[in-house]
């Protein structure tokens, strides 16, 4: 190469290089907001009555507040566990063979942060972030399984803060919604979003048998709720989704809670220290979704792996 055309492309490297630098002195990497919890789960239902009855009445849920479509008709109404955790309900059910599942949702610090942090590893994620009709800040993505996953950041002045403090009866069976558990096809696809994406970590993995696993609860990074990774779970049918797609609520006494059910004319199944050696016991709602409850901690050594 003559020496004139080799000065000409070392200049051209050069001004790249400075080019490469200065966009990236600018465009600094986007630091993930903290995690801090569930939200609340969505479930859909075609029995708004029964759904009421169940979680207001015999699990004691205050049902605090509404919303609706904007062009009429309820949207969702809003059953609290506590100020932060909700199970929201949704009657938009239209055949018995629809999963029940219409959303799972995790509680972060900064919406429009996760966000930029999310799209700049790849996630597809909304255009941006704007308040919601509930006055707080949040966006929906879908996770490798399909399942919608909504990240919700708690305003001042939204209906939930305003709410701070109410609708906390003592009839609540519990205070604290735990985990979530969703269905996942293929571990290392979940992991690769909700571990190294998002920061979630295993505290624990079990199985029906001790050499396999088909479970995976994952920690949220910064706080003690968990998503449960549901395995091997192969053309379920929606009944089989219900056990599946569930949430856990925590007990101090699952035999207190099961006393306290029995005396309110619940038809309860007998309760059991489950595979992770803690006492739970299963509830189903009217379209067969499984509400848990659990105590906090084992009574027996949980089989498979230890508790982190």
């Amino acid at each position: 190469m003559p020496v004139y055309y080799w000065k000409m492309y070392r200049r051209i490297l050069i001004c790249c290089a400075l080019l490469a630098t200065s966009v990236l002195a600018q465009s600094p990497s986007v630091k993930r907001p903290d995690i801090v919890g569930v939200a609340h789960i969505g479930l859909k239902t075609n029995d708004l009555a029964a759904a009421r009855n169940f979680y207001g009445r015999d699990l004691g849920f205050a049902e605090a507040f509404t919303l609706d479509k904007p062009a009429g008709g309820l949207l969702l109404t809003y059953f609290k566990v506590n100020d932060h955790q909700y199970i929201e309900v949704f009657p938009d059910l239209k055949s018995e063979t629809e999963d029940r599942l219409s959303h799972i949702a995790f509680e972060t610090t900064d919406a429009r942060q996760l966000r930029d942090y999310l799209a700049a590893r790849g996630v597809k994620v909304p255009d941006a972030v704007h308040p919601g009709r509930d006055g707080n800040l949040s966006f929906m993505l879908q996770d490798p399984d399909g399942h919608n996953v909504e990240f919700v950041q708690y305003l001042p002045g939204s209906l939930h803060v305003s709410n701070f403090g109410k609708f906390l009866p003592d009839t609540r069976i519990s205070t604290h919604m735990i985990h979530v558990g969703v269905t996942v096809a293929d571990r290392d696809a979940a992991d690769r979003f909700y571990k190294d994406v998002l920061g979630f970590r295993e505290m624990w993995h079990g199985g029906m048998q001790d050499d396999r696993t088909d479970w995976v609860d994952m920690r949220v990074p910064e706080g003690t709720d968990w998503l449960e990774y549901m395995l091997n779970v192969h053309n379920p049918s929606p009944r089989t989704l219900g056990v599946m797609h569930h949430l856990a609520l925590g007990v101090p006494s699952v035999e207190a809670s099961y006393k306290t059910l029995t005396g309110r004319g619940m038809q309860v199944e007998q309760p059991k220290i489950g595979r992770d050696g803690k006492w739970q016991v299963n509830l189903y709602d009217p379209n067969r979704t499984r509400a848990e409850l659990m105590e906090p901690k084992p009574v027996q050594t949980p089989c498979c792996s230890p508790m982190r």
